[in-house]
Parts: C-alpha cells; structure tokens; sequence
C-alpha cells in the first residue's frame, strides 16, 4: 500500500503541468488562504449563467467591489445555462475544497442547493445568499438560517406589470412566460405580474415556463401565439426571455400589437424600451446586489452574524427613463 501511494504521489507530481486538474486541483482565481496563516479572507460568489447579462454584469461589479475595498480575496464561478443545479454544486464543493472563508450564492434552485450549502457550512463556511431566496421551509429541516440580501421579486414584477395592464387596457389578453419552477424570484415573479393582471382587468390565457432561457421563451412563446393569435401583451419574468419573446412576436409578424412587460433591465432590452415594444423591465441592481452580499458575508467572517433579509431596491425602468 505504501508503495502504491508513493507511486500516485510521483504521477501527481510528474504530471502536474500537464494534467493537474486530474489530481484533484481544479479552480480558478486566487488561491485561498490556509486557515490561521493570517492572509486575507476569500470569498466564494456562485452563481447562475454567465450567458445571461444579468450575471455577467453581476460578477463585474463583484470584482470591482472586491477591488476596491482590497481586504479580500474573491473566487467567482457561474454555471452553463439557467438550470444547470449540478454546475451549482460542483461550485460549491470545489469552494469548500479551496478552504474558502464564505460563500455568496445565487441559487439556481432555492430547495435543491439547500443540502450542499448545508454541508458547506458544516466546514465552516460562512453562506450568504443573494438574488434568488432559498426555500424557507428546506432551511428550516436543514437547521440553517441564513441571511438572504436581495429584492422583493413580487413588488418588481407586479409594478412593471401594472404599466402594461395601463397600457392595454382592460380585456386584453396576455400570456406569462415563467422562469425555473424551483426558484423562489420566478414564483414571486409570477405572483406579482398575476396581481398586477388581475388588477387591472387583463386576461392571461396562457402562462408556461421558458427557464429564463431566450431561445426556449422564443419556442414557447411561439407556440402560445398560434393558439391565442389575439394576444397583446405578454409578462416576461426576466429580459433573456423577453428578448426570445420579441423575436417570436416579429416571426408572427405581431410586432406592433403585442407589448411586453419584463424584469432586469439589462443593456440587450433597452433598446426595445426605447422603441415601446418593451414597455417597462425592472432594474434590481445586479452588482450592488453581489457588493452587498460579499459585505454581509465579510461581517459574518468577522462575528458579527447577518440575519434575516436584507432588503435591496428595485426600480421600474420605462421609455422616459432611458431619455
């Protein structure tokens, strides 16, 4: 046995400039400092797919924060597409193998990434959560209460959501399109533009999920025009998915009738809001949100325990606000 471990020692060692990730040394970033070596804490920020703007806009901020306030070191990881949990996980576990301090996650499933979170702070890792709430209910059973910095998805969809119920009209119909099933922002995001339907006299006669996706919100959306050819409007959870909707209107050849109502305001949707096709998104502020995160979780490493939800804003961004 002794000679077989040293012989797997030796491989390791010969073949780490070609295969080192093999031997169980895979990461990115700075290298996480040894518990008491005195160095600077690292923080981990996990989160959902670098493909969608919002996120990739979140990791700049991030890192701009982290820069500035120059007593950290941060590791930042996202994941291939909006559904992709085991992507999630594998962040996690390769945060907690670097012996990282803390861990800032937006999760792409708010009961899913519970259990391994759970195991991350059994070894001592300080969790904060951001953008996406994880389930109440999991982190009870889970015995964890971990502090969630955020906005309130409900109130933003439901406000951008109203400016599309005045802009139609009571009567018109409209279609939802969801975001993932598992996460908390697209239930609530859900709840809040049914509210604002339902309020202001509109018809929602088809509502699907798309995952956040844009060429999936185009399928589906597209689908929902052939069935309901007198849709003119449609609640959108986020920007990726209204921009495959405006495509699906323009295939359709609806483009002047059909109006959106959406949520992130990412750079791709404002040219649409400029023109009115996009009557509205919600700005949830995307980096401040990531900044906000790494601030609660350097005061948990510190011993000043953050707790419950810290409430961060949301704004309904229109065709006057882009001037």
């Amino acid at each position: 046995m002794k000679h077989r471990t040293t012989a797997l020692t030796l491989a390791c060692a010969l073949g780490a400039a070609t295969a080192l990730t093999a031997c169980g040394q895979e990461g990115e970033g700075s290298a996480a400092d040894e518990p008491g070596d005195g160095g600077r804490p690292t923080v981990c920020l996990v989160m959902k797919s670098l493909g969608n703007e919002y996120f990739q806009v979140m990791e700049k901020g991030a890192k701009a924060h982290a820069k500035k306030r120059d007593d950290l070191d941060l590791k930042t990881s996202g994941i291939q597409n909006e559904t992709d949990i085991d992507g999630q996980v594998a962040a996690i576990n390769r945060c907690v193998t670097d012996r990282v301090d803390a861990l800032v996650i937006a999760p792409a499933d708010s009961r899913a990434l519970v259990a391994p979170l759970q195991r991350a702070e059994k070894q001592g890792l300080k969790v904060i959560n951001i953008d996406v709430k994880l389930d109440d209910g999991a982190l009870k059973a889970a015995g964890m209460k971990v502090p969630f910095v955020g906005p309130d998805n409900e109130q933003g969809a439901r406000l951008s959501g109203e400016v599309l119920a005045e802009e139609l009209g009571k009567g018109a119909e409209v279609a939802l399109l969801e975001g993932s099933p598992g996460a908390d922002n697209a239930r609530r995001r859900t709840a809040g533009f049914r509210a604002a339907a339902e309020a202001g006299g509109l018809k929602v006669v088809s509502s699907k999920t798309a995952h956040w996706e844009t060429d999936e919100a185009y399928n589906v959306l597209g689908n929902i025009l052939t069935a309901h050819p007198d849709i003119k409007g449609v609640l959108a959870s986020n920007d990726s998915m209204a921009l495959g909707a405006l495509k699906a209107i323009d295939a359709k050849k609806a483009a002047a009738s059909v109006k959106i109502a959406s949520f992130d305001n990412i750079e791709a949707i404002r040219p649409y809001v400029k023109k009115g096709r996009v009557v509205a998104t919600v700005d949830q502020y995307a980096a401040k949100q990531a900044a906000d995160g790494i601030d609660q979780a350097m005061k948990a490493i510190e011993g000043d325990e953050p707790t419950g939800w810290v409430k961060t804003d949301v704004k309904v961004v229109t065709a006057d606000d882009l001037g």
